[in-house]
């Protein structure tokens, strides 16, 4: 076909734009401009004499620090920033720390800023913790004093600690709080903290751990700042040579800014990045700290996007930052993260939305695409930051990414609790393989959230195993508080530790042709019994070898089972619904998790679809 490579361009919305190109070297040669607001202003004087044509920056190799943000706006449209081809471009907002001594303890170094991340060889460094390994556990349930009382057992938290700057972090069911030490009884083991609790985290004997402390710097890879003295110090891994590493603390918390301004009409449009590699942003603490209500939806992102239309980051990568990747926050619509690398994060992958409805069309968010990704490694710092968090956004595309080891959800969508009006609906989530969720770090999760009224959602196709949780919650698909009229068909989900599929409570979800398999305290469950219908389960396959079948509260009759297939390999099972039928599935190999079903499989007579998620992930 004559025009077939610029349809795969067209299709993929990688078309080039004709126009001027730019060129930026980190070098100094000729003929290029020495930075990345250089180029932005040399663009900016053009326009200004009336040019319009779109612009191509293209970066050679090298690495550029940053020492304020990159802010675009719509005068700033239609611009494509990339990396020339073969070089690696790295856009960072940190510094180098040099001139480092070695003392008795380790090494040290001036440090003339604050900051709170440290990266050594490429490597996150730990900010002096205790304990090394593990947990503190507070004494009895957790304080709802305001500020926060921690009752801590044994000399924890010494007296010295109090207004140093010294951090305590607690784990508290589905999010976290971090807060300076203001005091510190020693005989009543009482800690009394910068900040309030929230009342909707509690919990009994909670973990939590101390950072910042100097005498807690006694482990290799850990480092603590003095601010009053602007001294580093750092105790070197085994094979480190502080005189030859690289070692680089963030001044920035953003790297880019996409100011649009929505309420006027002004938007920033078709701006790309490819193959850009974005590192070292730092994360923030105010004197009161923080305690998180949910996914760490408040942590700072690398690039934040308000009014931002039809813009695109494809094939780049984001290491070694202090909140999120990438927001698409107010006004923004029909973005794009494609083929994109998104690692050792201090939060999470990608924010879409807000967590307020906007009345303004305007300002409203919708229809951005996710998808080809590989998103892992999270939660450094906030540990209840989401791999895609979705909120009050509609008609987005989360599909084909590759989402694991994180310690909260992988994918949420929603932001409003109950039955109350939502801007959140009409979202895909597809072909996704989320994995090694929970990690035993948080509780009450999984794999695949949701929260409030969705039409037009749809959960399919997506491959779930390995998700796990502290104390209870760790789910595979979990449509919580409000979560209605969606669909949930296709998904293969494993190897859950609390189920398979658990609902809160909600109303007309269609739950059909899944395979929930080896999940192990329950498969099915449902918390609340409502006077409405809460779901539609039909023609699943359920097979389980521990663990009971059912969990939480099927009272009532406000729920439909039909055409299930139930198997416990134990023994019998007393299945409940109508046309069901208890029978081995026939699966290929249950045992490696091979779940293609074989041509004499009792599921196939009653009309289940074989589901294959070979293409689940990023494509090729």
């Amino acid at each position: 076909m004559k025009n077939a490579g610029l349809l795969f361009w067209l299709l993929c919305g990688l078309a080039p734009l004709r126009g001027e190109t730019l060129y930026v070297a980190a070098d100094g040669r000729a003929g290029a401009l020495p930075s990345l607001a250089a180029a932005r202003d040399s663009i900016r004087a053009r326009r200004s004499s009336g040019a319009r044509e779109p612009v191509t920056v293209v970066i050679r190799q090298g690495t550029y620090f940053l020492s304020e943000p990159l802010v675009l706006e719509p005068r700033d449209s239609d611009t494509t920033w990339s990396a020339s081809p073969g070089d690696r471009v790295i856009v960072s907002g940190g510094r180098r720390i040099e001139n480092w001594r070695k003392g008795a303890g380790g090494w040290s170094a001036p440090a003339a800023w604050n900051f709170r991340q440290l990266f050594v060889g490429g490597r996150r460094g730990q900010r002096a913790r205790s304990p090394n390994h593990g947990f503190f556990r507070i004494d009895g349930v957790s304080s709802q004093d305001k500020p926060f009382r921690l009752r801590f057992r044994g000399n924890e938290i010494a007296k010295s600690w109090a207004g140093r700057g010294v951090e305590v972090i607690v784990l508290l069911a589905w999010a976290e709080l971090r807060m300076p030490i203001l005091a510190v009884d020693e005989a009543a083991r009482v800690a009394t903290l910068a900040g309030d609790p929230r009342p909707s985290n509690r919990e009994t004997d909670a973990r939590y751990f101390i950072e910042n402390a100097p005498e807690a710097l006694d482990a290799p890879g850990e480092w603590y700042l003095d601010r009053e003295a602007g001294q580093v110090s750092y105790r070197p891994r085994s094979g480190e040579d502080m005189a030859t590493e690289e070692v680089i603390a963030p001044v920035l918390t953003q790297l880019v800014r996409l100011e649009g301004r929505p309420e006027d009409g002004q938007f920033v449009r078709r701006v790309r990045f490819q193959g850009l590699e974005f590192r070292h942003t730092d994360w923030t603490l105010g004197p009161q700290g923080y305690a998180d209500t949910q996914a760490a939806v408040d942590a700072p992102a690398a690039i934040d996007a308000v009014g931002a239309e039809d813009c695109a980051i494809e094939k780049c990568v984001f290491r070694a930052h202090g909140g999120y990747a990438v927001w698409f926050g107010r006004g923004s619509k029909r973005n794009r993260i494609a083929a994109t690398e998104i690692t050792d994060m201090g939060g999470g992958g990608v924010k879409i939305g807000e967590t307020v409805q906007r009345a303004n069309p305007a300002e409203q968010n919708s229809g951005h695409v996710v998808t080809d990704n590989h998103i892992h490694d999270l939660g450094k710092v906030y540990p209840a930051a989401v791999g895609v968090w979705i909120g009050q956004s509609s008609r987005n595309t989360i599909a084909h990414n590759h989402i694991h080891d994180l310690y909260y959800t992988a994918i949420s969508a929603g932001w409003t609790w109950g039955y109350g009006p939502n801007q959140c609906q009409g979202n895909t989530i597809e072909w996704n393989h989320l994995h090694h969720v929970g990690k035993d770090m948080l509780s009450d999760m999984g794999a695949i959230y949701t929260l409030g009224v969705q039409p037009g959602t749809a959960v399919r196709y997506n491959l779930i195993h390995d998700v796990s949780a502290f104390t209870y919650g760790g789910w595979g698909i979990y449509p919580d508080e409000g979560s209605s009229e969606m669909l949930i068909e296709n998904n293969i989900v494993y190897r859950c530790k609390s189920a398979g599929f658990h609902q809160h409570y909600g109303r007309d979800n269609l739950v059909r042709n899944n395979i929930f398999a080896f999940n192990r305290e329950f498969q099915l469950m449902r918390s609340r019994a409502e006077p409405h219908r809460s779901f539609v389960l039909e023609r699943n396959i359920v097979y389980f070898d521990e663990g009971a079948l059912l969990g939480g509260n099927w009272t009532g009759d406000q729920f439909r089972l039909d055409r299930n297939l139930y198997f416990d390999t134990r023994g019998p099972v007393r299945f409940p619904g109508t046309n069901s039928v208890e029978a081995d599935p026939g699966f290929v190999n249950a045992g490696e998790f091979n779940f293609a079903l074989r041509p004499d499989s009792p599921a196939l007579k009653m009309g289940f679809h074989p589901i294959d998620l070979r293409g689940a992930g990023p494509r090729p």
